[in-house]
């Protein structure tokens, strides 16, 4: 059975390259645009991934990974961002609530290495 991976970025661009991306790289994608769309996907079809942008139009992305995490503690989030953060200061700010933290201008075969890792595929 194919790993199902949840996309949030209210970038379509960002959004739709990942998504096409990881669907032919072997992966089950849901991609949305919003907070609220992904509490829904994650409530009704459980992601084994969580990839999400932190910058949302009409929500925190930080609040929606509090919110995820509650539904579901053992699912992986990389926080895919255009905000550059100092790398220790992300981790030690992040760490209890993503596992990973990763700029958008992130090589796709860097995404696609960790989104492995973390999946177990």
């Amino acid at each position: 059975m194919k790993k199902h991976i949840l996309i949030v970025d209210d970038e379509a661009q960002i959004r739709n390259l990942l998504a096409e991306f990881l669907t032919r790289s072997d992966f089950r994608v849901t991609a949305v645009a919003s907070a609220i769309e992904a509490l829904e996907c994650a409530r009704s079809d459980r992601p084994d991934l969580v990839i999400t942008d932190l910058q949302l139009e009409e929500s925190d992305g930080l609040d929606m990974i509090v919110q995820l995490k509650v539904l579901l503690p053992d699912t992986p989030v990389i926080l895919l961002t255009g905000v550059l953060f100092d790398p220790k200061v992300a981790h030690a700010v992040l760490s209890k609530k993503v596992s990973l933290y990763l700029p958008k201008t992130a090589p796709l075969a860097k995404i696609y290495e960790e989104v492995r890792r973390l999946t177990g595929k």
